[in-house]
């Protein structure tokens, strides 16, 4: 029997670095199915995760931040990903932090007011640290003038204030369909990517400086046993030097790095964890376009 007809269909969620789309996107999909962290380009790949209701099924694709002093090769990759999404989509949300508003988002409106054909939402984050809510009419004046939007939601992805206002913005504006994916899951990523992007974010949020931007996390092991799931991640690091400051002291950076890893991916998996962390060093690898390829980054 054919499925009842509901509103369903992709929508990508753009803006600059750092303005809350991999949280909004955990947020509406009520999983961790991006990692985050307080540093700019933490996302990089187009992840998707979807939100199934009874008015159909809205496919949201979290992309990296667009950013204009792309340096490698990587970060080329990276805002290709991200303004292809604008064309492949139902529907945008363009998200902008609230707190603060710069000339990357005007260049991310300019750009997305070139496309046509989607519907267009635009989204103040962070509503919640703002002590004068006066200044979003302002705000939203000024940004509606570079790009003519179909409708605009103010809304807190930490808070969980106006997800639902932003998600009947989405299935009103979504073409009828049948369901794209189960209704009982909620990503296509595999679960190897998952582990290695949360090994990766927490390596974000303990190192610092440059550190954190020049290495990736693979999979290389993971076995489902009796007791536990044995996972074996590979960090690769761009520079030789790099290595000591991932491992530190005694190991102890690495040590703890595992050690909250290992707890969110049990909180994923439902079940305990053995994660053995290794570290290795490959130059060039984020001006490399085969190594690129190997390690997962989409053209």
């Amino acid at each position: 029997m054919m499925s009842d007809v509901k509103r369903v269909g992709y929508v990508a969620l753009v803006g600059r670095p750092n303005v809350g789309k991999s949280t909004l996107l955990n947020a509406l999909v009520g999983e961790r199915v991006a990692i985050v962290t307080h540093k700019p380009q933490t996302t990089r790949h187009q992840i998707r995760g979807w939100v199934t209701q009874p008015e159909g099924q809205a496919v949201f694709v979290d992309t990296p931040g667009m950013h204009s002093d792309a340096r490698n090769a990587l970060n080329h990759r990276l805002n290709r990903v991200a303004s292809q999404s604008l064309v492949d989509v139902d529907a945008v949300v363009m998200v902008v932090d609230a707190m603060h508003i710069n000339q990357e988002d005007i260049r991310v409106l300019e750009k997305l007011a070139t496309t046509t054909g989607q519907a267009k939402i635009l989204v103040f984050n962070k509503i919640d640290q703002l002590k004068d809510r006066s200044q979003l009419l302002k705000q939203t004046h000024d940004l509606t003038e570079h790009c003519s939007f179909d409708a605009v939601v103010y809304l807190s992805a930490k808070t969980g204030a106006g997800l639902d206002d932003l998600m009947g913005e989405v299935f009103a504006r979504l073409p009828e369909d049948e369901l794209i994916y189960p209704a009982d899951e909620f990503t296509d990523r595999p679960v190897r990517f998952l582990v290695a992007e949360l090994v990766r974010e927490q390596l974000m949020l303990q190192l610092h400086q440059e550190i954190p931007y020049g290495l990736t996390v693979v999979t290389e092991y993971f076995e489902e046993k009796p007791s536990r799931v044995h996972i074996h991640a590979l960090i690769i690091v761009s520079e030789e030097r790099h290595k000591g400051m991932v491992i530190g002291k005694k190991g102890e950076v690495l040590k703890r790095v595992g050690t909250r890893a290992r707890h969110h991916i049990e909180n994923l998996l439902g079940q305990p964890v053995h994660l053995e962390l290794h570290v290795k060093a490959q130059a060039g690898w984020m001006e490399d376009e085969r190594k690129l390829d190997q390690l997962g980054y989409a053209q």
